[in-house]
């Protein structure tokens, strides 16, 4: 099987499984794994920030973050594709008892204007904006990276008016390899972020999120609420700081096969592809022209040993990533042309 569903099928490298089997450990809930604190000193360090608090999942991370920057009966500005709204199980409203108003982006990227115009006003009939959120790189945007200039502003338009701005950086990674940009500059602008070590680096569990050390504090005293404070976790700490040192250079190779992969799906007739709009590890894959049902091609594929998983509105996603090759995307490339046709 090629398997494209997503960056998160992933599995430890044999380098990456000994320095997990080599970690040295203690008990994190009482703050004395000396493993999660090196990955925690190294994530702070990394994004600028004061504080990094290792989680078990970026959904967690995103939801622990929701929760400290708001109250109940606030809103949140997001994008309408973006991720804690769409894949996060309604855990917005389950958790934080909090509303969202959403903008529908370009590839899931949108502007301050965009985000001044839905601002309420201070009236106390209305919801309080609490929050806005953003996601780098956009997922059900295509893998698009949110251009920093308009981070930047989207800061400059939260801090003047008292609103958090959290990040959602699960593919913070892909958007640095592309763009040069360092996860500090990135950082620099939001007041809290999340990344993911558990997709493009490859670690096959968690995530961290950062900020100020009050935020996360107080994001430490959450993650125990929704059960994410774990015991001996330097087990899993040492794969992800091993994916960090090691696994981030990489990425570029994840680019340069997903744009292959638009490129190829690009020439058949019945698929609508943008390889202009591919920037990072993800392909989408308009299918509407076929007739057919994104769950009947996804059954046609996986009989010819392809695995992809449904995108957005009618359209297949692919996702490349360490554990397939060059000569992998190519092959499947050509069997779904020759499936799809």
């Amino acid at each position: 099987m090629i398997d494209l569903r997503s960056d998160t099928v992933t599995k430890p490298t044999r380098a990456m499984r000994d320095a997990m089997a080599g970690a040295e450990v203690g008990d994190d809930v009482f703050g004395e794994d000396p493993s999660v604190n090196r990955l925690e000193e190294a994530v702070a360090s990394l994004l600028g920030k004061e504080k990094a608090l290792f989680v078990p999942s970026g959904t967690m991370g995103n939801q622990i973050c929701i929760k400290v920057h708001t109250q109940p009966g606030d809103e949140v500005i997001a994008e309408k594709e973006c991720h804690v709204f769409n894949y996060e199980t309604g855990a917005i409203a389950f958790l934080s008892s909090v509303q969202v108003n959403t903008i529908i982006g370009d590839h899931g990227v949108f502007t301050a204007l965009e985000v001044k115009k839905l601002i309420r006003p201070h009236a106390y009939y209305m919801p309080r904006t609490k929050l806005i959120c953003l996601e780098n790189t956009h997922n059900r945007g295509g893998g698009t990276i949110f251009p920093h200039n308009v981070i930047k502003e989207m800061g400059e338009l939260a801090h003047d008016r008292s609103i958090g701005l959290h990040l959602d950086g699960a593919r913070l990674w892909n958007a640095c390899a592309v763009t040069g940009i360092s996860p500090a500059t990135y950082a620099s602008h939001v007041d809290s972020i999340s990344v993911c070590f558990s997709k493009g680096l490859g670690a096959p569990v968690g995530s961290a999120i950062a900020g100020t050390k009050d935020f996360i504090d107080e994001a430490r005293h959450y993650r125990k609420i929704f059960g994410g404070g774990m015991r001996q976790a330097g087990v899993l700490a040492a794969g992800a700081l091993y994916a960090l040192e090691h696994n981030r250079d990489r990425l570029r190779e994840d680019h340069e096969k997903a744009r292959w992969l638009a490129g190829e799906l690009a020439q058949n007739r019945l698929l609508d592809v943008e390889p202009d709009t591919v920037q990072t590890n993800i392909v989408l894959v308009g299918i509407e022209k076929t007739g057919k049902d994104p769950s009947e091609l996804l059954a046609a594929l996986r009989m010819q040993g392809i695995l992809l998983t449904p995108g957005t509105y009618m359209s297949l996603r692919a996702v490349t990533h360490m554990d397939v090759s060059m000569d992998d995307v190519q092959n499947a490339g050509r069997t779904i042309n020759k499936v799809i046709y």
